[in-house]
């Protein structure tokens, strides 16, 4: 007995420690956030606002990671093969739903490899043209360009971007004729735009807020289904006869396939608290984001109808980036 009760204290004696690392829980060491982007954008504003707060919420630091590159197929290749245990989070964004039909061979599978935790936040495009233009509103646009096809260039930061995609899908739904002029970013665009050498574009309401308090540029329609709170004056695509005409920019995080729901669950929790906290509405209120929080069913749900919905588009439209 004497011997058998030495054997059992010293099992529990070495036990103990092995099972301390479970019972201190998740997260129970610093996190990765992977930006599948160049630090300064708007992903890595939101990223690292909201990295901030987990770190706040879950008391481990939460170390931001710019992986930028290709569209974001480096940054979310890092994600979908890294360890499932809940210490690697990726901003997502529209590039998410737009790579698999822009890119022949994706080194992941974007519904199979990663797992939706939360949405962010959602931001409309604003569809500019220079004040010199002979069109003041979407129909007028529609009847110039229809009179006139193939005259008008319309620019963007790239293909496939959040410039490009807005047009295209406006190209489709309407069938109109124009000649796209490609960037390499968004600067470049707005110089050309406001000087009318091209026209019209879609652009972010940050970049564009400032042309049109100076009136160097005119806002003829926000691109999603209801108008912004940032430019409540300005009518929607839909609302102004291209009915059905709904695009959103959008933010949120994933993490890789076969993350335990459990820790999924509680990160999604977390995110709707922070989404929830005046000064984090404030801050991408004033990067023309409208905060949106969506639990992981409903992102999930989210991300396939956005790459089905971009991917017809995409393909109809004969858009690749290889």
């Amino acid at each position: 007995m004497l011997r058998g009760a030495s054997l059992l204290l010293a099992i529990l004696a070495v036990g103990h420690p092995l099972a301390a690392p479970a019972q201190q829980g998740y997260p129970n060491r610093p996190m990765r956030f992977i930006v599948p982007f160049a630090p300064g954008g708007t992903n890595d504003i939101i990223a690292r606002l909201v990295a901030a707060r987990l770190h706040e919420a879950l008391g481990q630091v939460v170390i931001v990671d710019n992986r930028g590159g290709a569209g974001g197929v480096i940054g979310t290749e890092l994600a979908a093969k890294a360890s499932p245990d809940g210490h690697t989070l990726l901003m997502a964004n529209l590039n998410l739903a737009t790579n698999p039909a822009l890119v022949k061979k994706l080194p992941y599978d974007t519904l199979k490899d990663l797992q939706a935790v939360a949405l962010l936040a959602t931001s409309p495009a604003v569809l500019a043209t220079a004040p010199s233009m002979p069109f003041q509103s979407v129909a007028q646009l529609i009847d110039y360009a229809r009179a006139n096809p193939g005259k008008l260039t319309y620019g963007t930061s790239g293909v496939g971007t959040t410039t490009h995609i807005p047009m295209e899908l406006l190209i489709h739904m309407t069938g109109l004729r124009m000649v796209p002029v490609h960037y390499k970013g968004g600067g470049p665009m707005l110089i050309d735009l406001v000087a009318g050498r091209i026209s019209p574009a879609f652009t972010t309401i940050l970049s564009v807020m400032p042309h049109l308090r100076a009136q160097r540029l005119r806002a003829l329609a926000v691109s999603t289904a209801e108008r912004s709170s940032a430019l409540p004056d300005v009518p929607t695509v839909a609302e102004s006869g291209v009915k059905g005409y709904d695009f959103s920019g959008w933010w949120g995080i994933v993490v890789p396939a076969g993350t335990p729901r459990s820790i999924v669950a509680r990160l999604s929790a977390e995110l709707g608290k922070i989404l929830a906290r005046t000064d984090v509405r404030d801050r991408l209120a004033g990067q023309g984001a409208d905060p949106r929080h969506a639990g992981p069913e409903e992102f999930a749900s989210y991300i396939r109808a956005e790459i089905a919905k971009w991917g017809k588009v995409t393909r109809e439209a004969g858009i690749r980036v290889d």
